[in-house]
């Protein structure tokens, strides 16, 4: 009886040791969750980058009002007739 009790104890010992320890254990499986819970936020944040891109390029290629903004305001470009006033902050 006393051989079947210790058996028994091993048993449940070494499946608490998997359990707690082992390669499927709970802490594991919650790093494993932090680590999707993490590439979803991830993903959102590109999802939304990419939309922008994607809402940007449509603009640019429906009309000229995109392509004159950025002219004005990366290439410093001015219309014929046009005086361009820059006020710069202090701060």
């Amino acid at each position: 009886m006393k051989w079947v009790a210790l058996v028994l104890v091993v048993i449940l010992g070494s499946l608490q040791y998997r359990i707690w320890f082992g390669e499927s254990s709970f802490r594991e499986i919650s790093e494993q969750r932090e680590k999707a819970d993490n590439i979803r936020k991830e993903n959102k944040e590109l999802e939304i980058r990419n939309q922008k891109i994607i809402a940007e390029i449509k603009d640019l290629r429906d009309g000229k009002d995109a392509i004159e903004e950025r002219a004005r305001y990366q290439l410093g470009m001015i219309k014929e007739d046009e005086v361009f006033v820059r006020i710069l902050d202090s701060h």
